[in-house]
């Protein structure tokens, strides 16, 4: 049997996907996740938005009945996250805006931004619930 008629008849080896088990979990890899995850959760908070807004074209008493449910310490919670959600996606659809435009994409720069993004999400979060309850006046 010649060289060449050995190699054919032996399978090659092919070459392995890339997966999560090859990966090192890396700060842009896991916001580029998390906005995928809130962006997912933000589907469900404007359904949240849509009752709240069809309540109160509704009745006084679904208007009611909404604002019970949202104001009771879970509905309150629920409306928390998705606040964090929206604000944490709003903030990586800007640093997806600033990489159109070719600036950020240097490992330091991404990496930094990435690392800040739960810090300052939160941080903004907090901001508009306190802004929040002291236009509420409660």
């Amino acid at each position: 049997m010649s060289k060449s008629a050995a190699t054919h008849a032996r399978p090659r080896a092919r070459p392995l996907s890339p997966h999560l088990q090859v990966y090192r979990l890396i700060p842009t890899m896991a916001m580029s996740i998390v906005h995928r995850i809130t962006g997912a959760g933000l589907y469900f908070g404007t359904l949240l938005v849509a009752a709240w807004l069809i309540a109160a074209a509704t009745s006084r008493e679904w208007f009611d009945a909404v604002a019970w449910a949202y104001g009771s310490w879970i509905g309150r919670l629920v409306l928390l996250g998705y606040t964090w959600a929206l604000i944490h996606h709003l903030i990586g659809g800007l640093r997806h805006l600033v990489w159109d435009t070719g600036a950020g994409f240097d490992k330091h720069a991404s990496t930094r931004v990435a690392r800040a993004m739960p810090f300052v999400s939160a941080a903004l979060t907090l901001l508009v619930w306190v802004i929040g309850y002291l236009v509420r006046g409660a």
